[in-house]
């Protein structure tokens, strides 16, 4: 009978469903189970989110080890090249936060150029700032999408919406997708250049390591804004904090950090920053959806044995 390891939290229903299919499902309690390479060992299958790293030492250790499943989009937790050399599948699920994560990007621009949080801690002082918070519009602003996958094409949708004009770059063609959302295909140099608004839709990987640095952030307009919700460290974290003390740019609305949660809290707590926890897919309906997806992925995987 096959095995799966759940090393972190999914929908009670997406378990039940592998039960149901006639998959043993063991919730991992890192607490009390001690070392995943401890742990991995008699399992076929393991279900990770963000938190759990299957590094090569736990692939090492695995000794049934066929299939590994990121509930989520990114696989920066896994060490996918240690996986293929030992002849484990990897799977994500970057179907399933699609929609959330394009809607926080909203969320984070309108909350930089109305000022949500500051008008809202300070009517909560009962304090009337009325005069201290003119806002600055979407409409007619240039959005830059670093990264037209999903999400990014997403984020495209809403902001035609918004009536802005749309400019995106990615290393792979998007020439057709560019003319179906109706926006503009450029390279990243214009991206940076031209936007009012950047958002960063790419994976973590060497060549997007530290891809938004201070170099950049010196060709940015500087009323304009850097929006991160893909990964931690594909922005130059001490770029971006001297950028927005020097006001070399506007602000930022960032999701993600190097370490998580931050070590050092400066750039949080910058004025010019709105901050959230990695939240982006976090909602009822992206939960559901990954959970989903990942027990349709785990299962069709092992009905082929």
């Amino acid at each position: 009978m096959v095995r799966v390891l759940i090393a972190d939290p999914v929908a009670e229903s997406a378990q039940k469903r592998l039960e149901k299919a006639g998959l043993t499902v063991v919730v991992r309690k890192p607490e009390t189970d001690g070392p995943l390479e401890k742990q991995i060992k008699g399992f076929e299958c393991i279900v990770v989110r963000s938190a759990t790293k299957v590094t090569k030492e736990v692939i090492a250790s695995a000794d049934k080890l066929k299939l590994i499943v990121r509930a989520g989009v990114g696989l920066d937790n896994v060490d996918a090249e240690a996986a293929k050399a030992k002849g484990i599948k990897v799977l994500n699920t970057p179907e399933g936060p699609s929609v959330s994560v394009a809607e926080l990007v909203f969320g984070l621009m309108l909350s930089l150029i109305r000022f949500f949080p500051t008008a809202d801690r300070t009517m909560k002082e009962e304090k009337w700032e009325k005069k201290k918070l003119e806002g600055t519009e979407l409409y007619k602003k240039t959005l830059g999408i670093v990264g037209l996958g999903r999400i990014g094409a997403e984020v495209a949708k809403r902001a035609k919406a918004f009536d802005m004009d749309v400019l995106a770059y990615d290393v792979v063609d998007i020439s057709k997708a560019c003319k179906d959302l109706g926006i503009k295909r450029v390279e990243l140099k214009d991206i940076i250049e031209r936007s009012d608004f950047i958002t960063l839709h790419v994976p973590m990987v060497p060549a997007t390591k530290g891809m938004i640095g201070e170099k950049e952030f010196g060709r940015m307009k500087k009323t304009a804004y850097i929006i991160n919700t893909s990964r931690g460290g594909i922005v130059d974290e001490a770029a971006l904090l001297k950028a927005l003390d020097a006001g070399t740019i506007a602000g930022a609305g960032l999701d993600v950090y190097v370490d998580e949660p931050p070590k050092d809290w400066k750039l949080v707590k910058h004025p010019k920053v709105v901050a959230t926890p990695h939240i982006a897919s976090s909602t009822l309906e992206a939960q559901s959806r990954i959970g989903e997806l990942t027990v349709d992925k785990v299962i069709a995987e092992f009905a082929k044995k």
